[in-house]
């Protein structure tokens, strides 16, 4: 063998000796184990907290870069300074039982410069519930009365029906209550039954909702203020709320084979960057490739900062309109995502979603 050979050889059994050497001498975290059995226990109990102890068994200080929970019921800790071979560490996992009974299985991830570079701690056990207060069922209060909830929700509704939903309710008060309804709009009926609650007496209010007096398409809310033995008070209002849906229910075959269709040349507009307090304008194209009118109902952005503005309300076949949206980045920073509900009388599409999406980064300042 030559002796530049030898060299070039020798080279490279040095360069692999010292990579496995650098290899070898990574820190290495030792559990006693990675999994902690807290077993059963009560939900009043609180908080719990497990410490996962380890040892280096390596030759270089363990930097731990970062500890990450699967859940938010779980709090992580951990030593916050380099661990020097031979030195204790610790990851602590704390576990927090409040609203969540039964069985529980969450993990810790550990990401340090180790080998390996990451370890799974896991805890797990079970959470006897406890018994529910009178305050944990109805947790809303006013003036004696609690509530399970300050909000009616009619989910769908379709724009020819009438729909009835409910709310609990219990008097806590030493005296009987009186429950009357303020500033009820016309399609909307509110009643209590019994209208006059005992002490300790359930309840509940009952609403029905004629959505074909609403006039109104999409999700919409309306606010009722309610009297406690005929005393107002503004803080005592419900909210309701419902999703209006056109009723397509009874088209036949051939009147769908003849009804408007929407289409978007594009649902998506990124305007890139915008320093905050730019503008940016967009048109989506909207045409009607179906065979009769298609009506638009109605457009909703998402928030106040995107103006929308349709040119025309009604499409014939074979025609289009455009849909005009200004985003004001005003008190924008960051990534943005905005929503542009397009509502019309195509059986098959009434409900379209325009984004307007894109990023705001603050101006910079001398």
């Amino acid at each position: 063998m030559s002796k530049k050979l030898f060299n070039f050889v020798l080279i490279g059994f040095l360069f692999v000796g010292s990579v496995l050497q650098a290899q070898n001498g990574k820190p290495t975290m030792k559990f006693d184990s990675k999994e902690y059995d807290f077993g059963t226990f009560k939900e009043e109990t609180g908080k719990i907290t497990h410490s996962f102890e380890f040892v280096n068994t390596g030759n270089q200080p363990i930097i731990i870069n970062n500890v990450r929970s699967s859940c938010g019921c779980t709090s992580p800790d951990w030593s916050r300074k380099p661990v020097a071979p031979g030195q204790k560490g610790f990851i602590k996992a704390t576990f927090d039982p409040r609203n969540r009974p039964g069985q529980f299985n969450k993990t810790v991830t550990v990401t340090a410069n180790t080998s390996p570079s990451v370890n799974i701690l896991r805890i797990k056990g079970k959470v006897i519930p406890r018994v529910k207060t009178v305050k944990d069922l109805y947790p809303q209060e006013m003036a004696g009365l609690r509530l399970k909830s300050r909000h009616l929700s009619f989910t769908r509704v379709k724009n020819s029906d009438k729909k009835e939903a409910s709310l609990k309710i219990v008097n806590t008060s030493e005296e009987p209550l009186r429950l009357t309804f303020n500033r009820v709009p016309a399609h909307l009926t509110i009643k209590t039954e019994p209208e006059v609650l005992k002490p300790n007496e359930k309840g509940e209010i009952v609403a029905v909702y004629d959505a074909s007096k609403k006039h109104d398409w999409g999700f919409v809310i309306d606010y009722v203020d309610l009297k406690i033995n005929d005393v107002s008070n503004p803080r005592h209002r419900l909210t309701v709320s419902a999703t209006i849906e056109e009723d397509f229910n009874n088209m036949t075959e051939e009147q769908k084979a003849q009804a408007p269709k929407v289409e978007f040349k594009e649902k998506v507009f990124d305007f890139g960057q915008l320093n905050q307090g730019e503008k940016a304008e967009h048109v989506f194209v909207m045409r009607n490739s179906g065979k009769s009118d298609l009506i638009i109902r109605k457009t909703k952005a998402s928030c106040g900062c995107t103006a929308i503005s349709p040119l025309k309300k009604v499409i014939q076949p074979g025609e289009q309109t455009e849909i005009k949206v200004v985003f004001n980045s005003r008190g924008k920073r960051g990534r943005q995502n905005k929503m542009i509900t397009v509502i019309t009388n195509d059986p098959l599409a009434s409900i379209v979603r325009l984004r307007v999406t894109g990023n705001v980064k603050m101006p910079r300042t001398n």
